[in-house]
């Protein structure tokens, strides 16, 4: 038999802007509804589309009442089960998708959002797995991606790019990643090819692919198309940071297909980690209660890999992250 509770605590917000908007409050639970299961949220991921929508861009959420809340990744404990759920019951572990809300103690969340948690899956990769996952295969599987390619994905260190060319890798391909220096050693760790930003950037891809590229993924959003089209590539092998944009929206709309969609990638997901096809690179872990701080890291586009929160951490006491003592020494 599980506790009684009888609150929780979200994120919200009341008004358009930066992460200085965003709250953290007690608010009442509600037992779940036919179909649904609560979860108690162990960690939830964090993503840059979150901003964007939280800024007041993204006009799918123009409509939405206030006080409106945070966040798409989650992974947690199911504490109590409605009417019709058969795929879980109390203690299930499981990794789950909303269009927003994630960013809570507790959740009330369709079933068919929901995956089991592989148990060898540490928690802090399972709460940022779905949206960075799920937008690295879609592009994948656009762009059909396979063992003749030489992929090149920009901002590869990221939390996107870092499991697409994990993953392109696992297909076989030939793969090269443009980032910072400091990244060079973990993208050379995962058998990538990492080529530095900057003036000269097409000449240098070359120089590594040694021979034709045949496709390019763009996740740093600039002269991503001017540097496609001098690598010769047509339009049907490169993917912007504006379709990724497009990519990230489609995987967060709520009805019943989306929602399936979403849940079936995460399902490979689950099943491409476990065998070890990639790994979630998790570069910073904040309290849920500094989620302000953890969205303000995320924006300085220094973190590799994923920034995640928990709401159950073992300590708040803050240590030296590596990445800050490579920029320190810079």
């Amino acid at each position: 038999m599980t506790r009684k509770r009888d609150t929780g605590t979200v994120v919200e917000y009341d008004r358009v802007g930066g992460a200085d908007v965003l709250q953290v409050r007690p608010r009442p639970l509600v037992p779940p509804g036919p179909s649904e299961v609560t979860v108690e949220v162990i960690t939830a991921g964090i993503n840059h589309i979150d901003s964007f929508i939280r800024a007041g861009i993204e006009p799918g959420w123009a409509d939405d009442p206030w006080p409106r809340r945070s966040g798409s990744d989650f992974a947690g404990i199911v504490v109590a089960v409605g009417n019709g759920v058969r795929r879980f019951r109390r203690g299930s572990e499981v990794i789950g998708h909303v269009r927003e809300g994630a960013q809570a103690t507790f959740l009330n969340v369709a079933e068919s959002a929901l995956v089991s948690k592989p148990k060898d899956l540490a928690w802090e990769s399972a709460g940022g797995l779905y949206l960075a996952g799920a937008t690295a295969l879609e592009t994948l599987d656009e762009l059909r991606i396979g063992a003749d390619d030489v992929l090149v994905v920009s901002a590869a260190a990221g939390g996107v790019g870092s499991i697409e060319v994990q993953l392109a890798r696992r297909r076989g391909a030939t793969v090269i990643g443009t980032c910072g220096d400091r990244n060079f050693d973990y993208l050379r760790q995962l058998g990538i090819k990492p080529v530095r930003y900057g003036e000269g950037i097409a000449e240098r891809i070359r120089a590594a692919a040694g021979g034709p590229v045949t496709a390019m993924i763009d996740n740093f959003g600039q002269d991503g198309r001017e540097l496609a089209d001098a690598l010769n590539l047509p339009p049907s092998r490169f993917r912007s940071s504006e379709d990724r944009r497009n990519t990230e929206l489609r995987l967060l709309q709520e009805d019943e297909v989306s929602i399936e969609r979403g849940t079936l990638l995460l399902e490979r997901l689950t099943a491409l980690v476990t065998t070890r096809a990639f790994t979630l690179l998790v570069s910073g872990f904040y309290p849920l209660g500094d989620v302000v701080e953890a969205y303000e890291d995320l924006a300085r586009l220094h973190s590799r890999g994923k920034v995640i929160l928990g709401t159950h951490p073992v300590t708040t006491v803050r240590t030296l992250r590596a990445r800050d003592v490579f920029e320190l020494a810079g």
